[in-house]
């Protein structure tokens, strides 16, 4: 077998019996991406479930149909032949990249699924000069063809108006538990406890360079700080907020980002006239944007009022700030 030489053969020096291993084994591993798929949707998403068991039970009725023929043909051994066994043969992304992506992605990963294969194919059948390869080709498109036009009947007839809305919600759901909050967290973090330390040493050097520096430690520190707190709080397997590492991407990102918004502006060269004082207002009016933009993520997804919100905002943010202030000034 050319595995055990450690070259792969291309598809179109592949003989029949190894092609229709090959598909058997494609066909087969679809099916079991797609039942991982409504496993996963389980729940949360009850109509996108059923869509996915369906599609994975019609690849599996395909990998029996597929079998069926190679048994007539060559009998009951399949050569053990892989997807990695053959050059620029179509590979699906891991499964645990694609479930984390959210369940839009999911959709359009398993129609680019079959759109592949089914490209993949008619391609393979142009390039062969075996007969015989040829029509087994053209046949295995059309077959991932018709995937493709049955998912989109049965999706027709599974997503009407309320499973469409109660599907929108609980996307929006996951949405807000697995980005907005560690990145509201992150972000109020970064931008309020950051104000202290930055201001005081502000305040206390009167020099934008070491400023500067005491906002990018505070930053970055606050930052790793955040992330490893936000994904060591849970896997997300009791509370739903997804994977913990994606949480703590966000969370510490949104943290750094927080406190650097109110740090970069004292890189203002500390030759130029009033340096201090420009970067000093600059600073403060960023704080006032980003304590505004705080505002209106609670408001916007955390069904919080507007005007409450600000309150709660401006009145941690003044706190802290006034802190900094007094140890500065000390």
């Amino acid at each position: 077998m050319f595995a055990q030489t450690g070259g792969r053969k291309s598809l179109a020096q592949l003989t029949p019996r190894e092609v229709l291993a090959l598909a058997i084994a494609s066909e087969e591993e679809d099916a079991r991406i797609y039942q991982a798929f409504a496993e996963h949707l389980a729940g949360e998403f009850p109509a996108s479930t059923r869509l996915f068991e369906t599609m994975a039970g019609e690849e599996r009725g395909h990998r029996t149909a597929l079998y069926n023929l190679y048994r007539q043909r060559f009998g009951e051994h399949l050569p053990p032949i892989r997807r990695e066994d053959v050059r620029d043969f179509l590979r699906r992304r891991p499964i645990w990249w694609t479930l984390n992506l959210g369940i839009d992605h999911i959709r359009r990963e398993a129609v680019l699924m079959e759109e592949q294969a089914a490209a993949f194919y008619e391609r393979a059948a142009a390039q062969t000069a075996d007969l015989t390869v040829r029509q087994l080709f053209t046949e295995l498109a059309e077959a991932e063809r018709g995937h493709e036009r049955r998912a989109e009947s049965i999706a027709g007839t599974l997503f009407d108006d309320d499973a469409l809305q109660g599907e929108r919600r609980a996307q929006q759901r996951r949405f807000v538990l697995q980005y907005v909050q560690p990145g509201l967290a992150g972000l109020m973090d970064g931008s309020v406890s950051t104000l202290a330390p930055l201001f005081a040493a502000a305040l206390a050097t009167q020099s934008n360079w070491e400023t500067f520096l005491v906002g990018l430690a505070a930053s970055v520190g606050a930052g790793i700080s955040m992330g490893f707190a936000e994904a060591l709080s849970d896997d997300g397997s009791i509370t739903g907020r997804g994977e913990p590492w994606i949480r703590g991407v966000v969370s510490g990102v949104m943290t750094a980002i927080g406190g650097l918004g109110h740090t970069l502006p004292f890189l203002v060269p500390d030759a130029w006239p009033n340096a201090f004082h420009i970067a000093l207002f600059a600073a403060i009016a960023v704080v006032v944007v980003e304590l505004g933009v705080i505002a209106w993520i609670r408001a916007r997804y955390m069904d919080t009022p507007f005007l409450r919100a600000v309150f709660q905002v401006v009145v941690g943010g003044f706190l802290v700030f006034l802190s900094g202030i007094i140890i500065g000034s000390a």
